[in-house]
């Protein structure tokens, strides 16, 4: 596996704590923990603009497929939607007071899944954007959840180290996996539906049967938490990023290490903890507390 650097989008002046693909190909979005949500061209490798200011840190991004839309979550429990045909911020959900950390949506459903540090997760309608209800799924933080491919089961990770399974129909649970000795940080369902992806501040990796819900395999990962886990759109493999400042690759049939990116292994990556990821096509897309977003072209 080759992977090689080529670019390097800086601008930002904090650590940059999300990052989104545009409904739009080529385009993408950062945010973090300085004033404004930023928008960059990936064909010029380029900074484009500022889309708008914030007045607190930008956990989450999320762009939803089919709707003119990007919602932006923030450290004051407010989410920002901003129009793209109207240009500007047209509606500000503020229902949860404490951070939100995750934003999903159900395209069969037409509906935004917003986790919160409140425990709770609320759900809107895409359409209206109104407030339809409000689970409570943690007595502490829900960090991240995760849709799968036939969009009839979510997987919520929380604080209290537990990933709970909720039926996306009725928003029933179904589930408590228990495994992970720290806080979940991230979560992703299989493209094809058959395992879920976990990973906590424990600097583990589990994979869970979708089934039985089982645990399949667990992977000593990294050194520190793991921030993020991205699938890639269409080969299989899967990439981790670390506070440990190294980003990983995995086989996502046999779970194998194929790659790790890292200064220690002679790559010009990042000083710091890696906090999320996007894939592009077979461009890996990283973004950290260095306050940069690298660009890597991965060859298999």
């Amino acid at each position: 596996m080759e992977v090689q650097k080529t670019a390097e989008l800086t601008g930002h002046s904090n650590p940059i704590f999300s990052l989104e693909l545009s409904q739009k190909p080529g385009i993408l979005f950062t945010g973090g923990n300085d004033k404004g949500l930023v928008e960059w061209n990936l064909q010029s490798n380029s900074f484009i603009k500022v889309m708008f200011p914030v007045m607190a840190s930008v956990y989450a991004i999320h762009c939803p497929a089919g709707y003119p839309l990007l919602f932006a979550g923030l450290r004051s429990g407010e989410v920002l939607v901003f129009n793209f045909i109207e240009q500007k911020i047209t509606h500000r959900l503020r229902h949860h007071i404490k951070p939100i950390f995750d934003i999903k949506s159900s395209a069969k459903k037409n509906e935004l899944l917003i986790a919160s540090e409140d425990g709770t997760v609320s759900v809107w309608s895409l359409e209206t954007l109104g407030l339809l209800h409000t689970i409570q799924v943690s007595n502490d933080t829900v960090r991240c959840m995760s849709i799968n491919a036939a969009e009839d089961r979510v997987a919520f990770g929380c604080r209290d180290n537990r990933i709970v399974i909720y039926d996306l129909e009725d928003y029933s649970p179904i589930k408590a996996l228990i495994g992970h000795t720290m806080s979940v940080f991230s979560l992703q369902y299989a493209p094809e539906g058959d395992y879920l992806l976990s990973g906590a501040r424990d600097a583990q990796i589990k994979i869970w049967d979708n089934k039985t819900y089982s645990l399949i395999q667990n992977i000593p990962a990294h050194l520190f938490t793991v921030n993020h886990i991205a699938f890639h759109p269409t080969q299989s493999y899967f990439a981790t990023a670390s506070m440990d400042k190294s980003i990983k690759i995995w086989d996502a049939v046999d779970f194998k290490l194929r790659k790790i990116i890292s200064r220690e292994k002679g790559y010009a990556s990042h000083a710091l903890s890696v906090n999320k990821l996007a894939w592009d096509g077979n461009r890996l897309l990283s973004a950290g507390d260095d306050k940069k977003v690298i660009i890597w072209d991965i060859g298999f």
